[in-house]
């Protein structure tokens, strides 16, 4: 599957600023939407490391109510939510009816990085893949807007955006020896992201596979499947 993903699609900067704002300004007016009729919104945000979630995230939130939205990244477990079930420390962010919440990380980790580095047992992660599905039923029964988009670079960009953060001192801080090691498991990833999107891509939560070479494509892709996720939703309300 990723490998049949159009990396080169890409978008003129002058065309962008006109996208981007186009759609900015249309999640913004959801936003008030969603809190008049109490919808809820969740936004899942996985990817390779220098995929550009943080970019992609300052950009989607740019305009929006402060009021309206929260997000929460996540890293290891550590301290308690470690003696708890990995669900757990998720579920205290789940946002409240009419909110939007933006995960830069999540669940996903159980069934790529546990699976890869061996903190979870085989059974363990193979199992996760219903209780995840489990998991998104019972907010999706709720009637929150569920959207997933995993990131997609090549390694070639991977490679050039490292580089690139090794050679400007206000971006070193963002490439540690991890994201070097985990680039050398770069068939394991692939393959656990594969199994992934198959096996927890739903009709209520499915996954938006973003072709990330060309930043500013991928920024447009997201917020403009948002919208488009959202408007369904509000459309049926009224």
């Amino acid at each position: 599957m990723l490998q049949q993903v159009d990396l080169s699609l890409t978008l003129e900067k002058t065309d962008y600023e006109v996208e981007l704002r186009k759609y900015q300004l249309r999640l913004r007016e959801l936003e008030f939407a969603m809190f008049e009729q109490r919808i809820p919104a969740l936004i899942v945000y996985e990817g390779w490391d220098a995929a550009g979630k943080g970019g992609n995230i300052k950009r989607l939130t740019e305009v929006l109510d402060p009021r309206g939205y929260s997000v929460h990244a996540y890293a290891a477990p550590k301290g308690e939510e470690r003696e708890h079930q990995y669900l757990w420390r998720f579920w205290r962010d789940i946002p409240k009816a009419g909110h939007l919440a933006v995960f830069d990380r999540s669940w996903y980790g159980r069934v790529m990085v546990e699976r890869v580095e061996g903190f979870a047992k085989p059974e363990e992660w193979q199992r996760a893949f219903e209780e995840i599905n489990e998991f998104e039923r019972h907010l999706t029964s709720f009637g929150m807007v569920v959207c997933k988009f995993w990131l997609h670079i090549s390694q070639e960009e991977q490679l050039r955006r490292f580089e690139e953060r090794a050679s400007i001192a206000y971006k070193r801080y963002k490439l540690t020896e991890e994201d070097w090691r985990n680039r050398e498991k770069w068939p394991q990833y692939e393959e656990a992201v594969e199994e992934m999107l198959v096996r927890t891509s739903t009709l209520n939560a499915p996954w938006t596979v973003v072709e990330g070479n060309c930043k500013y494509w991928a920024r447009v892709k997201t917020i403009k499947t948002l919208c488009e996720a959202l408007e369904r939703v509000v459309a049926k309300r009224r």
